[in-house]
């Protein structure tokens, strides 16, 4: 298969996530595969102050200077392919029409629910929530989806409600990848043409054949956050009488200072949380939400390490119940609390679901598998693009002339 040249564009987090190191990952996966990859990242530690914030808020439906930056490069760089993951607020789904406008194709990797959700988890006071899935995106406004904020959820709920109506999603982005048949689903729900909606799970480098070591310690890595069921963990802990070790920073992190049974070991060089992936007896998810694809999972699959995850969404696919891991119910410290227990009372069995975990990461995760995937997937945006013919008028490219 021939080379591609690839451009990247993603809006970095201020507090680096599970989404950032996918990216980079990706891009370096994609040289390896022979493509010539270019970056462009965005960062929101460029947001400093209330100027700032204002200006983003209402920029975010169309964020001009960002989607300069990414012409500018498509110019220079002359990509296929513009391969596009968060846009939220210094990008902005405006750059989809004005990178069309220039003739290459348009991915979109849909990490989380933004696209239809102000809040990007389909989640409200602690519950799952579909309302702006298939109504109106500005009943955000109303709970401040958004931060708990009034402003900023009516920013994001006009991004979202001007692209539905000006068809970007539609008419701009010739291919979108989504981690799980479950985010599918709900992407179709909110009206994405589904013909688009290709399934590619993140990859993951091979990190070895798993530890024989014995494994004594459960381990929960991620952000602290309401979200991650970081509460239910501290509730379920207590109850457990081991200690957890905890691997992450977040709002939530003050609140669990001096909790009973979590060892906090704040954010870890990425080898350092694989070394102790290798070593836990099982890795602990208890989300709230509907999840992407957290590659946690997958980094677990790949140690061997069987998986404690929440029964909502995306994993209740993920993790096969007493196969490669146990599956509980989503906010209940006591049935958390129970299959940790049981992990860590019979080793023979959790070797088993490790073993099965990782032949379950063999099957879907390695980086190759993935790789090539998603190489299909730009092969379907290129012929789609050049099917499609340009519309008559692009009054988006008057930004960068």
């Amino acid at each position: 298969m021939s080379a591609r040249r690839v451009l990247i564009v993603h809006n970095r987090y201020q507090i680096r996530g599970g989404e950032d190191a996918v990216v980079e990952r990706e891009a370096a996966a994609l040289t390896r595969a022979g493509c010539t990859v270019e970056t462009l990242f965005f960062s929101n530690d460029d947001i400093k102050g209330p100027v700032d914030r204002l200006r983003a808020a209402i920029e975010a439906p169309h964020a001009r200077r960002g989607i300069a930056r990414v012409v500018e490069a498509v110019r220079r760089f002359r990509p296929d392919v513009v391969h596009a993951h968060n846009t939220f607020p210094l990008v902005s789904p405006g750059v989809f029409a004005a990178v069309r406008a220039e003739g290459a194709a348009t991915v979109q990797t849909l990490h989380n629910f933004r696209l239809a959700c102000a809040g990007a988890l389909l989640m409200r006071d602690g519950q799952p929530c579909e309302t702006c899935v298939t109504g109106s995106a500005y009943a955000a406004v109303r709970h401040g989806c958004y931060r708990g904020s009034t402003v900023g959820s009516f920013a994001v709920a006009r991004m979202i409600e001007r692209h539905r109506r000006i068809g970007t999603w539609t008419r701009d982005v010739d291919a979108f990848v989504v981690l799980t048949p479950f985010a599918r689903g709900r992407f179709v729900a909110a009206g994405l043409p589904p013909e688009r909606i290709l399934v590619k799970p993140n990859g993951l480098p091979d990190p070895g054949p798993p530890s024989e070591a014995v494994r004594e310690r459960i381990l929960f890595a991620g952000r602290l956050s309401r979200e991650k069921g970081v509460e239910t963990l501290k509730a379920a802990a207590a109850q457990l009488g081991r200690s957890i070790d905890v691997a992450g920073e977040g709002p939530l992190r003050e609140s669990l200072e001096g909790a009973e049974n979590l060892d906090l070991l704040g954010t870890l060089p990425g080898a350092e949380v694989q070394a102790r992936m290798a070593r836990a007896a099982a890795l602990v998810v208890p989300s709230l939400w509907y999840e992407g694809l957290p590659m946690v999972v997958a980094e677990a699959y790949a140690a061997g390490t069987p998986v404690i995850a929440s029964r909502i969404g995306a994993l209740a696919d993920l993790v096969e119940d007493g196969v490669t891991g146990l599956l509980v119910t989503p906010g209940d410290p006591a049935d958390l609390a129970r299959a940790m227990a049981r992990i860590l009372a019979d080793p023979p069995a959790a070797r088993r679901m490790g073993q099965a975990a990782r032949a379950a990461y063999l099957r879907d995760w390695t980086e190759e598998a993935t790789t090539a995937a998603l190489l299909s997937i730009y092969r379907r945006a290129c012929a789609a693009r050049t099917s499609t013919p340009l519309p008559l008028a692009t009054p988006v490219l008057e930004i960068a002339r």
